[in-house]
């Protein structure tokens, strides 16, 4: 792709934004980078980009500016049906995405995941797995770090594990990843997706450009995802914890992790041997295993990098045990789905789980929370917009209190619960009506976990 005088535009002035317009603006494009807030609220980085020759346009598009543009850059959160881009379109310009740019550069293979719920874990891992088996990789994409900065440093021999998103595939075009996986497909995004296939048909872009000599790796208990398997190029693996398969990595006597081909079958991991709580866990660690067959990892190193390997960050992660409460930061939880799995994570604990709900909803109903919230749920102690909502269609099942700040929630949740008990941060929703972004939610739930701890530390003391 030749990219030297080419006038481009980026749309969205986040972390990938910033980063294509740097990429691009290093290889002689005119680049301009739009971002519809004011200048002031920009990033340092991305105001910074202004000395690298980078136009920074903020607010509406200029239609002088929208009429010379060859090629547009969305950022994830910019809908391809934006007026802006749309128009641009239609005069000739090309429209992609931040993946689809670092793919057309990107040296080796890649593997790629998506789906609802455990993109994050399950990428982490593949990419520890294939450390661990001495391949050469690098991870990035929706996990936080974008693809383009991992274009310098790819190489012929190597494997970049991407973390993909339904708004990042509805902008590929050539994107093409020699493993492709798709965990799972619950109801999510739908402010932004009319209907739930809407949102599966951006999913399933992920295989467009596969051919028969690479892998599809599905899970076989998604009744939508599983019914994709008889329509792909790719070679499909499928993996379950529900059922033996025929072929495929599958769940037995609810503990061993299988592979079974044409060849025989054999154990790669146990789940008592993991870290990680819960069969949604399992299931990512399936299509994480199937992954490293696929790209030559060893068996053997890829069960003591799953005995090794941690919660990734706001994933249902143990922060703190206070006088026999344990609390769990799963801020990540941002749809209702993602709540019912970490829930089921805590079915067989000794005590109850007192739950921190809320935030900004995506238009989907909570009842499927209602069965596990009636059987182990003390308490939920709800914030944010959608707090109401959550009240209505949940508290028949458990008593339910508001807090005005994630701190008075914390405060609250530790009042609530009894030794034995988990005081959990699970949302199901998004975080923008409180905080930037999941990440900031979780730290200042762990700041103030912390808090509590600290409290209760110097009563002890002063006792």
């Amino acid at each position: 792709m030749e990219l030297s005088g080419k006038k481009v535009l980026v749309i969205g002035a986040a972390r990938s934004g910033v980063a294509a317009a740097r990429f691009l603006a290093a290889r002689g494009a005119v680049v301009a980078l739009n971002d519809r807030k004011p200048l002031e609220e920009w990033t340092d980085e991305a105001r910074a980009l202004k000395e690298s020759g980078v136009g920074l346009v903020a607010g509406e598009l200029p239609m002088w500016l929208m009429d010379q543009i060859e090629l547009v850059v969305l950022s994830p959160g910019v809908p391809t049906k934006s007026i802006p881009a749309r128009y641009m379109e239609r005069a000739g310009a090309e429209v992609i995405g931040e993946i689809e740019l670092a793919a057309r550069f990107l040296r080796g293979r890649i593997v790629a995941i998506t789906g609802t719920n455990g993109k994050t874990t399950t990428t982490a891992l593949i990419g520890e797995l294939l450390k661990g088996a001495d391949l050469p990789v690098q991870v990035g994409g929706n996990i936080g770090t974008p693809l383009i900065s991992l274009v310098e440093t790819s190489r012929a021999d190597g494997w970049t594990v991407v973390e993909v998103s339904s708004y990042q595939l509805e902008t590929i075009d050539t994107f093409h990843p020699t493993v492709a996986i798709v965990l799972n497909l619950m109801p999510d995004h739908m402010d932004r997706y009319e209907h739930l296939m809407d949102y599966a048909a951006a999913k399933h872009r992920i295989f467009r450009n596969q051919t028969a000599e690479d892998v599809a790796i599905l899970n076989a208990d998604d009744e939508i995802v599983s019914s994709w398997a008889s329509g792909l190029s790719a070679h499909v693996v499928l993996f379950s914890t529900a059922r033996e398969l025929e072929e495929g990595l599958f769940l037995r006597n609810g503990q061993e992790i299988v592979s079974r081909t044409r060849d025989g079958e054999r154990v790669l991991a146990r789940r008592d041997e993991m870290q990680l709580r819960g069969l949604h866990n399992v299931q990512n660690v399936m299509a994480a295993l199937a992954a490293g067959l696929a790209c030559g990892a060893a068996p053997d190193s890829m069960r003591e990098t799953i005995k090794n390997f941690e919660p990734v960050e706001h994933r249902l992660e143990r922060v703190a045990e206070i006088n026999g409460v344990e609390f769990y930061n799963d801020s990540k939880a941002t749809n209702v789905d993602a709540t019912v799995k970490a829930l089921e994570a805590f079915a067989d604990a000794a005590g109850q789980v007192v739950l921190i709900l809320g935030g900004r909803g995506k238009n989907a109903p909570y009842a499927p929370l209602a069965p596990l919230v009636e059987r182990h749920v003390r308490a939920l102690v709800l914030i944010g917009e959608d707090a109401d909502r959550i009240e209505q269609e949940l508290q028949a099942y458990a008593p339910a209190t508001r807090a005005v700040s994630m701190q008075d929630a914390v405060q609250r949740a530790t009042a609530l619960a009894q030794a034995g008990d988990v005081v959990l941060l699970a949302p199901a929703c998004a975080s923008f009506d409180m905080f930037d972004n999941f990440e900031q939610r979780g730290w200042v739930f762990k700041e103030a976990v912390k808090e509590v701890a600290s409290s209760k530390l110097q009563v002890s003391s002063s006792a």
